[in-house]
């Protein structure tokens, strides 16, 4: 059974449509009015408040707390300093992405890892044997993100965290209004932005002053339809849509390892053992098969493959999730996942898979698009991600 978020009450309100979306066993808004343009540009010029409590969250405590993880993720976790995040991902034995998320160090002995899917049993698994602590917070844990050029801007006026000094990957312990809370400077839209991570209990008391303090700077609530539009800008993954996790893939090549994803930069192959360590590193040697590319879709193209029955492009009024093949000179080379139309830039991106031979930025490809009811292609050309990244986001 679908469960509201414990700002369900908050945004239930709000809505003026029944645009709700699943997430991860929750229901949240898909967009608050009857399009979400206003909300996508809440994001890019002002800000934006966005539920994202459905994520699983883990807290990992205890003396070898760091050791389990360092067993797990790719990246260093003993590089990782008290108050600092890390955007990580975690294998399997043969190097395959399971689940991509963040990890904040919160305490010297103290994590909350954070994750799309459920991965109790997978730490458990590997908690074995270690001094450690496994707890499954994700209900007792909400969270906000508020994102947007002038997020800082609605922070500062509202809690006694220094803003101006917490820096980008950060996190710092304070006070929002009378609530205490926890602000990372993160966020799933490649903008300036944070994420707030407080007792359900405070949920309505912390949306309430947020939303009143954030009037001056147009704060406005975003849904995941404008999220989704965001984070293709910001070339961020999405697991179920851009790849699929290793331990649920049916079929081999549906799964991805860090280096086919463009996350090879997460992985630490000089640290102690981690899970899929060997196969990760016969990979760096030989090479991944694939590489994961922005796509730039000519905008001419589109017009002549429209043209042709008398019609302008039509394009998408939201994000597309779905795969789309690639060819190079009539040969498929890769297939996209998922794209939209960048208000911002106007372009029209998408990203995508590629063979390695064909994944250069500048190549230029076909892709296919549908134009009444006939399969056509329009020019495309490799690029690189992010599309959108405002010198803001870490300033």
């Amino acid at each position: 059974m679908l469960r509201g978020t414990p700002f369900h009450s908050r945004t239930s309100a709000l809505r003026q449509a029944p645009e709700w979306r699943r997430w991860a066993g929750y229901i949240v808004a898909g967009s608050y009015e009857l399009n979400h343009e206003r909300e996508y540009h809440a994001i890019r010029s002002a800000a934006a408040l966005i539920d994202v409590s459905p994520l699983f969250k883990y807290r990992i405590e205890g003396v070898d707390a760091a050791r389990l993880l360092d067993r797990i993720v790719t990246r260093d976790v003993s590089a990782c300093a008290v108050g600092q995040v890390q955007y990580t991902v975690w294998c399997d034995d043969d190097g395959k992405v399971r689940d991509d998320g963040t990890l904040q160090r919160l305490a010297e002995q103290e994590f909350r890892l954070t994750a799309a899917e459920p991965n109790l049993s997978w730490l458990q698994d590997n908690a074995v044997g270690l001094d450690v602590s496994l707890h499954d917070e994700t209900d007792r844990v909400a969270a906000l993100a508020i994102q947007g050029p002038r997020s800082r801007d609605v922070l500062r006026g509202l809690s006694d965290i220094d803003f101006d000094s917490l820096r980008f990957f950060r996190l710092a312990h304070g006070r929002l209004g009378d609530r205490e809370v926890t602000i990372s400077r993160t966020g799933y839209t490649g903008d300036l932005g944070y994420e707030i991570w407080m007792d359900p209990e405070d949920a309505e008391t912390v949306w309430d002053l947020l939303m009143e303090g954030g009037v001056p700077y147009g704060l406005t609530p975003a849904g995941i339809l404008a999220l989704d539009m965001v984070r293709i800008e910001a070339g961020l993954i999405l697991l179920d849509v851009d790849y699929y996790p290793a331990h649920r893939a049916v079929i081999e090549d549906r799964k991805s390892s860090p280096y086919e994803l463009g996350l090879g930069w997460t992985v630490k192959l000089d640290k102690p053992y981690f899970v899929g360590q060997e196969a990760l590193r016969a990979e760096r040697e030989r090479r991944p098969a694939w590489e994961f590319r922005g796509i730039d879709i000519d905008w001419e193209s589109l017009e002549r493959a429209y043209g042709e029955v008398g019609l302008p492009p039509q394009l998408p009024g939201t994000a597309w999730r779905t795969s789309v093949p690639i060819y190079a000179r009539g040969t498929q080379v890769g297939y996209a996942t998922s794209g939209c139309w960048s208000p911002v830039l106007k372009r029209y991106v998408a990203l995508a898979h590629l063979r390695a031979s064909h994944a250069k930025v500048g190549t230029e490809l076909e892709m296919e698009v549908t134009v009444e009811h006939q399969r056509r292609r329009a020019d495309v050309r490799v690029a690189k991600t992010p599309f959108f990244d405002p010198e803001r986001k870490r300033a």
